[in-house]
């Protein structure tokens, strides 16, 4: 379960760093050039999306990392990883295999109760 907990973490950071780049550059394109603003707007919450593209990869692999040796802290690290992507972009095309996969990798990292075989 451990092995399955680092995997996920991993692939769902790596997703999760997709939407934290489109998110992050949207708002600054947005924010910094006021002819833009004609064709799309700005988000309600521009502070939340910046920090949400920047902590929710860094959460996440951080728990893939440690899932083998410190499953307990791994999967909070999943978990709030999957939370704070879903609650700053919303559960959409772009952010459902990133809050899926951290999801199952959290819940599998906290069910982990004895060390994996080798």
């Amino acid at each position: 379960m451990r092995n399955a907990a680092l995997v996920l973490g991993i692939i769902g950071g790596i997703w999760a760093m997709f939407v934290g780049f489109f998110g992050y550059g949207y708002t600054r394109i947005i924010a910094e050039n006021a002819e833009v603003e004609s064709w799309f707007w700005q988000v309600d919450n521009p502070g939340l999306i910046m920090v949400a593209s920047f902590a929710a990869p860094v959460l996440a692999i951080a728990g893939a990392a440690m899932a083998r040796s410190r499953n307990v802290p791994a999967g909070i690290l999943e978990l709030t990883a999957a939370a704070l992507l879903l609650y700053a972009f919303g559960f959409n095309a772009f952010t459902m295999f990133p809050i899926a996969m951290l999801g199952l990798g959290g819940v599998l990292a906290l069910a982990a109760r004895e060390p994996d075989s080798h």
